[in-house]
């Protein structure tokens, strides 16, 4: 028996990190920002050239937005801030600004398209 307590206090010190922790001097938002800050691609808005984040590096929140139809805000947080004054002075239609989305995946090799989830498994399973 009092190997096993050995073990166990042996397997609790393995657990116990061996660094302090460390705070992040930033917040959430200045770290979105700086994840973000020199990563845009450029995609067409009605003639124009705008800077866009690339879809891969979109968060969840955004493509809600999209999905939601608030295109406002959701091109306020993937447009970089001096195209996103164009893209209101330049107020496309839903069409255009879905053609720049399309495009902005094209350039950055992504796929907007729905997935097709996971593949079914290939063992047959057996019933009890």
């Amino acid at each position: 028996m009092a190997a096993n307590s050995r073990t166990a206090a042996r397997k609790t010190a393995a657990r116990t990190p061996s660094r302090p922790t460390v705070e992040p001097e930033t917040t959430p938002a200045e770290a979105q920002e700086i994840e973000a800050e020199g990563h845009y691609i450029t995609a067409e808005l009605c003639g124009e050239d705008i800077q866009i984040i690339p879809p891969v590096a979109w968060r969840t929140s955004w493509q809600r937005m999209l999905n939601e139809g608030n295109l406002d805000g959701f091109a306020q947080q993937v447009f970089h801030p001096d195209d996103y004054e164009l893209y209101l002075e330049l107020d496309p239609t839903i069409l255009e600004f879905m053609t720049l989305v399309e495009e902005a995946a094209a350039r950055s090799g992504e796929s907007l398209g729905k997935s097709d989830g996971p593949a079914p498994s290939s063992r047959r399973t057996r019933r009890r």
